[in-house]
């Protein structure tokens, strides 16, 4: 009886302590998403969800592994994104303009998140053996738009994802004309395929 008391009691203070931490990285999401990243302090943090600053530290050792989890956040809403975009009736040129065209809409819709996975420091690990999960299935997902058209695909989808970073940035800086987005995920894909005219 005894046993069965303390690990439900433990299993409790696991929910508990997974709820907290998932009420400060939706702070932290929403703080930036209204104010931008640099309101995102541990003090505002503690004061918009009524813990203390210890509690905080208790779970994120500083605001990078915040930013960090939201980042993971990102990726795996974006992996979800990116594969939901890719339809079984369209061809692979359609399938990358489908790929370059929902990432591209996902870092307008979410600038803070895309701004916590590709700007801010996470602490996040790329193209390593302890890559997280979520990050995997974003680039897998991109990776299967590309295979048809590659020998070296994951050089290849990187390239690819370099582009689509490139061009997000860009144009959310003012630094490209918003109005050629499209005509430009078309050029990508030409070029991707290997149809681009002269």
């Amino acid at each position: 009886m005894k046993t069965g008391a303390k690990v439900g009691i433990s299993e409790r203070k696991a929910r508990e302590r997974e709820e907290r931490g998932r009420r400060i990285v939706v702070a932290a999401r929403t703080i930036a998403e209204r104010d931008g990243w640099a309101s995102v302090t541990i003090r505002r943090l503690a004061d918009e969800i009524e813990y203390s600053q210890p509690v905080l530290y208790s779970h994120f050792q500083n605001r990078d592994e915040i930013v960090g989890a939201v980042a993971l956040e990102g990726f795996g809403e974006l992996a979800v994104i990116l594969r939901a975009a890719i339809r079984p009736s369209s061809t692979p040129g359609e399938a990358v303009e489908s790929v370059a065209t929902a990432y591209l809409d996902f870092a307008f819709a979410r600038p803070a998140m895309y701004e916590a996975m590709f700007i801010l420091p996470t602490g996040l690990r790329f193209a390593r053996s302890d890559t997280p999960p979520q990050l995997r299935a974003g680039f897998g997902a991109m990776a299967t738009v590309i295979a048809p058209f590659a020998q070296d695909v994951d050089t290849a989808t990187e390239t690819f994802w370099a582009a689509l970073h490139g061009l997000a940035e860009l144009e959310r800086h003012g630094r490209i004309r918003p109005a050629f987005r499209s005509h430009r995920i078309t050029l990508i894909m030409q070029m991707v395929s290997g149809q681009l005219q002269r």
